[in-house]
């Protein structure tokens, strides 16, 4: 990948950048904010015309002025009217001639008196825009590429929704960087995934790699409803009055049977994963339970293979923006990362670290591959109450319960419960630690003609740990404020502290897998099973990065339905786990040869995890916002 942009982009930072860092020269206060209806090429709402998608765009008005052409930071959303984005959910505001005034986040404030604009994009059916939503597919992804494309030169512009003159971006030159947190930022991956031109960076935060996996996990259903449902919540009201066939569409797609469906397929941007270009920096919440961790290991596995060059911040909250638990260090990051990407400053980001993971509470490591140096796929073997290195042996067996969940499994780990199996090693002579994705293969004679799977990997120890189950998922909200860039009437840079919500747990659950037995043989089509017979099917655990301390013990535990993280089966099945056909694979720093055997007396004494209102306890985590 090219280090320098076009040489405009050279010539427009060589005044602006000192000390290895583009510095707020230009006038926030004057910057031009201007609005552009960007034709899409599609007609989503089937109204005879094609889409128009609005782009919100503030820029300094000096380079222009000067003859220089800037690059431009996106963020597409179908958030800006309905739910608001960051910490405050801010919306876009405008003034009563419909020019825009707020843009929600921190990135125009910082970043704009630094030499670049930047563009935020009603996706296509919300706010502004015309067309339909559709839910990470063609009509979402397209309304945001083409923003890049008029930004390269290659698609219409117009200065109102209809008619209106033609826009021409005389003032880009042509590099983008998209970024984004959850639905925004799976657009950046979606668009990353067509391999457009102009686009030379994403950094895609909670982001979806596979709308599937934020849906379905190998069959069994993350959440009732459809994918119609979340575009219920972000459409306008102009859109919806058109959009019902779309909506139609998106139900019907998505069968509460967990089938792999075309329609998935054509919101998998991991298997175009070969198609990017751009630089990719994934930032993740391992305790995210809204976008499960699956969606950002797989889709870094994937870019791996590509070669594009990657970065990843993984921290110990849910579904939290970093701006939001770890601010200076973040801003201070994304700045170089934008200016080493889109401005060709050479200021080292590409050589330094490439993984930042949280240990503790505002406790972060470094290492400068991910997974770790080190990491081997390690095969582990079921024993009845123990997970070793040795072959499996014997039987276990289990009742599903859908009442019960992964915080109900843990905290009775070491007793013994009709609702689920445990594995445990003995006590851990030493740190391991374990650094990717990993997997489990479970060959299982089910009682009755369907049955859920859930493996939970879970540390058993006290620890300091996020409160990711509170409301804040990992932070608390402080009355005070901190300001990150300029600020001007209505759009203010000023935006509240936050601090680490904590709390002392004696076991923490780091990585989770389901499954629906009935696609044991094949995704797309699953099966009634026949009771007594036996299945085997192979599932992917999520990534992580955990240690689990020496003195600690590694659980594995099997159960059925993961209350309150999958929906429960249409029966209540007994499962018989054959042993000997089962097994672990685990990404082990340094390999399985540091995991002791069994050691001592199993403690029936029950474990205390985070408060009740857990996953386990019957709670939902708030839809992907």
């Amino acid at each position: 990948m090219a280090l320098l942009g076009p040489a405009d982009a050279r010539a427009s930072s060589a005044g602006t950048v000192r000390h290895g860092a583009s510095q707020p020269v230009y006038s926030y206060a004057d910057a031009v904010r201007e609005t552009v209806w960007v034709d899409t090429g599609l007609d989503g709402d089937g109204d005879g015309r094609t889409d128009r998608v609005a782009a919100d765009i503030i820029r300094p008005r000096e380079p222009a002025a000067a003859g220089l052409r800037i690059p431009a930071i996106m963020d597409a959303s179908p958030y800006y009217s309905c739910c608001g984005r960051g910490n405050e959910l801010q919306l876009k505001t405008y003034d009563p001639q419909g020019h825009p005034v707020q843009f929600p986040l921190f990135y125009d404030n910082y970043f704009v008196p630094r030499g670049y604009a930047v563009v935020l994009v009603d996706l296509a059916g919300t706010n502004r825009s015309d067309g339909c939503v559709d839910v990470g597919g063609p009509s979402d992804v397209a309304s945001a590429r083409a923003v890049v494309d008029w930004l390269n030169g290659r698609a219409k512009g117009y200065s109102t929704r209809t008619g209106g003159s033609t826009v021409r971006p005389t003032w880009a030159n042509g590099s983008v960087g998209m970024i984004g947190k959850s639905w925004d930022g799976t657009i950046a991956n979606g668009v990353a995934a067509t391999g457009v031109n102009g686009l030379k960076t994403v950094v895609p935060i909670s982001a979806i790699s596979s709308w599937y996996d934020y849906f379905r996990s190998a069959g069994a259903p993350l959440y009732s409803g459809t994918p119609a449902d979340l575009a219920n919540v972000v459409e306008s009201s102009a859109a919806a009055a058109k959009c019902s066939a779309v909506q139609r569409e998106l139900a019907a797609g998505s069968p509460a049977n967990g089938d792999w469906t075309s329609m998935w397929q054509q919101r998998d941007y991991v298997a175009a994963a070969s198609r990017v270009r751009a630089s990719v920096f994934v930032v993740h919440g391992l305790q995210d339970l809204n976008v499960r961790d699956i969606n950002f290991s797989q889709w870094w596995t994937a870019l791996a293979r590509t070669g594009v060059e990657r970065k990843i911040w993984l921290s110990q909250t849910g579904h939290v923006d970093p701006f939001d638990y770890r601010r200076p260090v973040w801003v201070d990051t994304l700045h170089a990362w934008f200016d080493h990407y889109l401005l060709g400053v050479d200021n080292g980001i590409q050589r330094g670290p490439v993984a930042d993971v949280e240990r503790a509470p505002d406790r972060w490591t470094q290492d400068q591959a991910w997974p770790a140096p080190g990491t081997v796929t390690s095969r582990l073997g079921l024993q009845p109450g123990a997970l070793t290195t040795k072959a499996g042996e014997g039987t276990a067996s289990f009742t599903d319960d859908p009442s019960h969940g992964e915080a109900d499994w843990a905290a009775a780990a070491d007793a013994t419960t009709p609702d689920k199996v445990t594995f445990t090693t003995g006590a851990l002579t030493r740190d391991l630690r374990m650094s990717g994705g990993g997997s489990i293969t479970l060959t299982v004679r089910p009682s009755t003609t369907s049955a859920r799977l859930s493996a939970v990997l879970v540390d058993l120890g006290p620890a300091a740990i996020r409160n990711y189950l509170g409301s804040g998922e990992g932070i608390t909200t402080l009355g005070t404020r901190s300001c990150w860039g300029d600020s001007a009437p209505g759009d203010s840079a000023c935006f509240l502290d936050t601090a680490a919500d904590t709390a002392q747990v004696d076991y923490t659950v780091f990585s989770r897998g389901w499954a629906d037995v009935g696609h044991y043989a094949s995704l797309s089509r699953g099966v009634p099973l026949t009771p007594g017979k036996t299945y085997s099917i192979t599932f992917a655990l999520a990534g992580t990065d955990h240690v689990v301390p020496a003195g600690h013990r590694l659980a594995l535990i099997v159960a059925g339905t993961d209350n309150g993280l999958i929906d429960p089966p249409s029966t209540k099945p007994s499962v018989t786990v054959d042993l000997a056909h089962s097994s672990l694979r685990l990404p082990l720093v340094g390999g399985a040869g540091q995991l002791p055997d069994v050691t001592g007396q199993i403690s029936s004494r029950p474990l205390h995890g985070l408060p009740a209102g857990s996953p386990g306890t019957g709670a939902r985590p708030e839809r992907f916002r």
